[in-house]
């Protein structure tokens, strides 16, 4: 495995563009297919509206995922070698509790990097998500407080499509929740950016036995 040393570092406009299309909806990551778990509480009845799943989504950015897979990717674009990179890649998955969400992670990620090579950008190998956009980001020069802060609100946008379609919530609500969190989103990237692989750590158990719950799901729409 072999990381890619960026040759031209890009402009100001290019690394917006580059950013948001890596790190948008539109990008074939298939995160579409992915509802961390959300999809299970949502069938219990544990989130039924707008307020509930704001407070659920802050959890899973502060406290659970969203908050250890943006150390991860600043750890992925600080290193220095492919084995630092292996390391992380399983680290990452060793953190995604259950099957669904290790392949939550890890199918997303293979998907980034295949379509990055695929359009002759970069040869990135398949990684889980976060450390895959982090060496990627790296190799390419883009700068890392951008990357997370794209990253994240990606991550978020993917969940609050997800609400809206399945609560369901209206669009306007959606958005709302969203903007709300704009704050949220700039303070964990700006943490996460200063952290290293101590700071990892969580506590959104209920989510993450949603996860574990959803493989057992007598029917299901998401993958997670």
């Amino acid at each position: 495995m072999a990381t890619v040393a960026p040759t031209v570092m890009p402009t100001e406009a290019a690394i917006l563009l580059r950013l948001a299309r890596w790190l948008g909806p539109g990008f074939p990551t298939g995160a579409f297919a992915w509802s961390h778990g959300l999809e299970t509480d949502i069938a219990a009845g544990r989130v039924s509206d707008g307020p509930g799943f704001a407070r659920w989504l802050r959890a899973i950015i502060t406290k659970g995922a969203g908050r250890n897979d943006a150390i991860l990717l600043a750890c992925a674009w600080r290193a220095q070698d492919a084995a630092t990179l292996d390391e992380l890649a399983d680290l990452a998955t060793a953190l995604a509790p259950g099957s669904e969400r290790h392949a939550e992670t890890r199918a997303q990620g293979a998907a980034f990097a295949a379509t990055l090579v695929n359009a002759g950008e970069l040869d990135l190998p398949a990684l889980p998500l976060p450390i895959a956009v982090g060496s990627a980001a790296r190799a390419a020069g883009l700068p890392l407080h951008e990357t997370l802060l794209l990253h994240l609100q990606n991550f978020a946008m993917n969940l609050v499509t997800i609400a809206v379609r399945h609560i369901p919530l209206g669009q306007s609500e959606g958005q709302a929740i969203l903007a709300d969190l704009a704050p949220l989103i700039i303070e964990i990237a700006d943490e996460a950016a200063r952290s290293g692989l101590d700071d990892l750590g969580g506590c959104t158990l209920g989510a993450d036995l949603a996860s574990l719950e959803h493989e057992n799901l007598p029917t299901r729409i998401f993958r997670s």
